[in-house]
């Protein structure tokens, strides 16, 4: 709760975890093979080699960290407190880094990568602006090329940018020319701390307290060309390959918070005793739990198969098969995890609302709820962007199926 109360991580405990190499699981599987090899990495504490590494890893080191409050000092395996808290959002710093490993120049990547896998440095993705949040299409930010073509000024401001107050550099969605819409934006590896023209302030939120959320200004911050990654006019596309990734953490680490909520009422209930009997043996009391564990149950298969058919799936096929379901499985966590968490805190009854005690885990977690469903793609927009990608695949797979015009023996 310290960690809490002073709203970081200890950089002790990040260093810590980045000299275990346990900033990497956080990419992307398969792992950058290569790269971590070149760096000396060539596997996870010693068990899993790095090639080996694939979703099912990622799942479990996803899991684990949102198991169970933990006092251990095992830096390797355990964090302190379920999800929400900081050290699972600092170990996310290398969540933001796969349009570089994918997209970047090979100066590019030689430029930054060595100081990133390696924890030395840390770096934020910028998309998310004031007026822009979930529709990517409406940033504002702009990067005008310089005369003589060497540098970029960047002008605007970005807001909710989860370790940005820590962070040397930010993968950020610009826009670089005029056009309206998805054409319009690019991606920019832009300097920050201490950087002229960037001023960065913390964002009190309700939850997520040690993420170090971060608004951002840039006035006329000059950036060279070269840090462009990919193309010009590429930016969307850029961004959208890395949001499967990250919706599917999510909804692996909400998964496991909502079952943390619910056991730890469930274990209350045993002991608990109200009306000459405990809270277990009254009807009510089983009928809420299991209404609230139906719904985890069907939830964590689910999102069990998702990782699943990630290691069974190319790259292409899981974005257009997968992406759509994706998005809906990250927006039903969030409402599961709701019931689950309110499901504690009534059960836990008056311990539920204090900060301490017995109570304190279902508390947190139902704090931490609005946390679940809104970053990373807010509930409504997930949904429509489901049941939209359903619906160009289904007329995609359908035109397939039609026989041309004219083919009929009938």
């Amino acid at each position: 709760m310290d960690w809490e109360q002073a709203a970081m991580v200890p950089e002790d405990v990040f260093q810590k975890f980045a000299a275990a190499n346990m900033l990497i699981p956080s990419l992307p599987a398969p792992l950058p093979i290569a790269w971590l090899k070149k760096l000396g990495v060539h596997d996870i504490l010693g068990t899993v080699k790095v090639e080996e590494w694939d979703y099912i890893h990622t799942a479990i080191f996803i899991d684990e960290h949102a198991y169970k409050p933990s006092y251990a000092a095992n830096i390797d395996v355990q964090i302190r407190y379920p999800r929400p808290t900081g050290l699972s959002n600092n170990r996310n710093v290398l969540r933001r880094t796969p349009p570089l490993l994918k997209f970047g120049s090979p100066q590019l990547q030689e430029c930054f990568l060595p100081d990133l896998l390696l924890g030395k440095k840390r770096i934020c993705i910028a998309i998310t602006e004031p007026e822009a949040g979930s529709d990517v299409a409406g940033i504002q930010t702009t990067a005008t090329k310089t005369p003589d073509g060497k540098s970029y000024i960047v002008n605007g401001t970005k807001k909710w940018i989860t370790n940005g107050i820590w962070s040397s550099y930010a993968t950020m969605a610009v826009r670089t020319s005029g056009r309206p819409g998805p054409g319009g934006l690019s991606l920019l590896v832009v300097p920050l701390l201490n950087h002229p023209g960037v001023t960065m302030r913390k964002i009190k939120t309700t939850g997520l307290l040690t993420s170090g959320t971060t608004f951002i200004t840039l006035d006329d911050v000059r950036v060279p060309t070269e840090n462009l990654i990919g193309e010009e006019g590429r930016g969307m596309a850029y961004i959208m390959t890395n949001f499967n990734h990250e919706r599917l953490n999510i909804a692996v680490g909400t998964t496991r918070q909502a079952r943390v909520a619910l056991s730890s009422a469930f274990e209350y209930c045993l002991q608990r005793e109200a009306f000459g009997k405990t809270l277990m043996e009254q009807p009510v009391v089983r009928h809420r739990l299991a209404a609230a564990g139906a719904l985890l149950e069907s939830l964590s298969a689910w999102v069990e198969q998702f990782v699943y058919q990630m290691t069974k799936l190319e790259k292409a096929d899981a974005d257009r098969e997968l992406g759509g379901l994706t998005a809906m499985a990250k927006a039903q966590t969030g409402r599961v995890l709701d019931e689950c968490a309110r499901c504690a805190v009534l059960l836990f009854g008056g311990n539920g609302l204090t900060t301490t005690g017995r109570g304190e885990i279902a508390e947190r977690i139902y704090r931490e709820v609005p946390s679940a469903r809104i970053p990373g793609g807010s509930e409504d927009v997930m949904f429509d962007l489901a049941v939209r990608q359903l619906v160009k695949n289904y007329r995609a797979e359908t035109k397939m199926m039609e026989r041309p015009r004219g083919s009929s023996k009938l």
